[in-house]
């Protein structure tokens, strides 16, 4: 086999390795998702669709950030920092932690 074989073949080989997938159960997904919500953002899903100034009412022990679109901040990750993330409307579409 002449090395432009080889290379070939390798780099085959190469290519079908990257196709691999791994799937997830519901429940380790699951487990996952409650692991990763170390700020509680799961209980303030219903203040998206609302404008950003809702956020202002929400008082908690950890630190609570509203993000405006198109503007900065820092980019320290925080676990236990709830974040409101807001769209050119200010209206919010996310919320997480970070």
């Amino acid at each position: 086999m002449k090395y432009y074989g080889k290379a070939l073949l390798a780099l085959g080989m190469f290519a079908l390795a990257g196709c691999q997938s791994a799937t997830k159960t519901e429940s380790a997904a699951a487990g996952a998702d409650a692991a990763s919500d170390t700020c509680g953002a799961s209980q303030y899903q219903s203040y998206l669709g609302k404008p950003l100034s809702a956020a202002s009412s929400v008082r908690l022990e950890t630190p609570v950030r509203a993000i405006r679109w198109n503007s900065a901040v820092t980019m320290d990750f925080n676990l236990h920092r709830l974040n409101f993330l807001a769209d050119k409307d200010d209206v919010i579409t996310q919320v997480y932690c970070g």
